[in-house]
């Protein structure tokens, strides 16, 4: 039997001891009741920016791989005991996709402030292939790749405006 959740909280059998629960809702941020998306991307952006201090561009790419690969066990192992395929409080498709668009942002505030639009935009909007995915994909690569996808418009999109937009 497959479990149901409410939002704001886990569904029945998750605590955040378990490692899957504690990733994949990005340390509890996804379970903030309401635009649970939208804080996940949020939570990330510390995170985004201690890393790129300790190691830039190149540290931030490979936490980007390592932090995808660990959402895509962390939310296989949620969902495959839900009844939903991409409950909203997994949150670490959003972060695995913020740090993604960061990569093609300049590490400057208003370029971090408009990456973080861009793909909070395109994680809804969902723009092709990241539509395709959405549809077609399952389980937890499933939950991770439209958000991936989706990531790679707002990644050229915050890399257009910060090269050819004088700002």
């Amino acid at each position: 039997m497959k479990l149901q959740f409410t939002y704001g909280r886990l569904p029945d059998g998750f605590r955040l001891s378990d490692p899957a629960a504690l990733f994949a809702t990005w340390f509890g941020a996804g379970l903030v009741p309401f635009a649970s998306g939208t804080w996940g991307t949020l939570a990330a952006l510390p995170f985004a920016y201690a890393i790129w201090i300790v190691g830039g561009w190149t540290l931030l790419l490979v936490a980007t791989i390592a932090v995808s690969a660990l959402g895509v066990w962390a939310s296989a192992r949620v969902t495959d005991k839900l009844s939903v395929k991409d409950p909203g409080f997994i949150v670490i498709d959003e972060v695995a996709g913020m740090w993604l668009t960061l990569l093609f942002a300049p590490f400057e505030i208003w370029a971090w402030a408009l990456a973080f639009l861009l793909f909070r935009a395109a994680d809804i909007v969902k723009p092709f292939p990241a539509s395709w995915a959405d549809r077609n994909v399952k389980g937890g690569l499933g939950v991770m790749l439209d958000d991936l996808l989706a990531a790679l418009w707002s990644g050229v999109a915050i890399w257009a405006v910060s090269t050819y937009l004088p700002v």
